[in-house]
């Protein structure tokens, strides 16, 4: 049996599932004081829904006392046979209403006008620019400035870090390199890397980096109340898009969930449609939804080959790495799998350049 799991405002809905079909559906209020909610419906409604709006993942903290009340005999984790009885719990839920913490944002490159400096929107943020970085052919345009960076680390006072290097969806060394001595500084510090989420464009990559960073600690707060809940059961987070993450992947790259109530919605049967619908039934389609998708995650590089065989090389090695990424994404050693890859030649640069994306799936235990 499969847990689905979506938090909201006023209350968090719970639907078990076996064999992908719902067998029962409960709500719990997020104030404990408040009583239990009927159940609902089991089944999601046929017609079309509206709109999935934006999850409080906030509420779920709240609600975990009484969460493990609510939960059927035989399922709660104190109950016989329930651990062994639920093999997963999968949760859906959107982080755009998750308060943000201020990030310390470090851009290794060459100096650059005010309006397109490092943008960090929390009024305690702060940002630096740092000699160094590559070309997108793997030069050195100029040496790390070391010094720089723990200077900044050291004074920042700041435990969330964003880093983005020019070149490093090429070559990542000099990301890498600040993260070790950001964490010499700064012992506890959550870094975040922009190489790991691959756009080819600096400031995408450097916006996406930082809002995961802006997010880490939030997301380790909810994985932990989860974890408080079910200790006993793995728990996934719905991606944006299709695909699930385990609790682990989600404390460390939460941004891959941004939108995952809205992706959930859309499986569970809650598309477009009328407004009329309630929020009970709204969020047992999401939660619904969550279930149905597997561990998936995937990786974006850009690589240098000059010939076929070093492409089938890099090729290989970007295979490698999304199935390891989705193994750490929860999926069963055994099981994982590439989903999908594609190779682009980049136009307007020398020969010999690749966007590669590889998608890699898997399965729950």
């Amino acid at each position: 049996m499969i847990l689905g799991v979506a938090p909201g405002r006023l209350a968090t809905t719970v639907v078990a599932v076996r064999d992908g079909v719902p067998t029962s559906s409960w709500s719990v209020p997020a104030v404990p004081a408040m009583p239990s909610l009927p159940a609902v419906p089991a089944v999601p409604p046929a017609p079309a829904l509206p709109a999935m709006p934006a999850a409080a993942g906030t509420a779920l903290p709240w609600a975990q006392d009484t969460l493990e009340c609510a939960l059927p005999d035989g399922l709660g984790p104190g109950a016989a046979g329930g651990p062994g009885e639920i093999r997963a719990a999968c949760v859906a839920m959107d982080l755009d209403s998750l308060p943000t913490a201020p990030v310390a944002a470090i851009r290794v490159g060459a100096p650059c006008p005010p309006v397109l400096a490092p943008h960090v929107a929390h009024p305690r943020g702060a940002a630096v620019i740092v000699r160094g970085g590559h070309s997108l052919t793997g030069r050195p345009l100029a040496a790390l400035d070391a010094d720089a960076v723990r200077t900044f680390a050291a004074a920042c006072g700041l435990v969330d870090f964003a880093v983005t290097a020019t070149g490093s969806p090429v070559l990542a060394d000099h990301e890498l390199a600040v993260a070790d001595l950001v964490a010499a500084e700064v012992p506890g510090a959550r870094i975040t890397l922009s190489y790991e989420f691959g756009r080819p464009g600096l400031r995408e990559r450097e916006g996406e980096a930082i809002l995961n960073a802006s997010l880490r600690p939030e997301a380790e707060r909810v994985a932990d109340a989860l974890a408080a809940w079910l200790p006993c059961i793995p728990v996934y987070f719905a991606r944006t898009g299709e695909g699930l993450v385990s609790a682990h992947y989600f404390r460390r790259y939460p941004l891959v969930c941004a939108a995952g109530a809205t992706a959930a919605a859309v499986r569970g049967g809650a598309g477009p449609g009328t407004p009329h619908q309630d929020a009970d039934r709204l969020r047992a389609a999401v939660a619904f939804g969550a279930t149905l998708a597997d561990p998936m995650a995937g990786v974006e590089r850009i690589v240098q080959a000059r010939g076929r065989a070093e492409l089938d090389r890099e090729l290989g090695d970007a295979r490698d790495e999304a199935l390891t990424r989705v193994v750490s994404a929860g999926a069963v050693p055994g099981s994982a799998r590439v989903g999908e890859m594609t190779v682009n030649p980049l136009s307007y640069l020398p020969d010999g350049l690749y966007r590669v994306r590889v998608t890699a799936t898997g399965t729950t235990p």
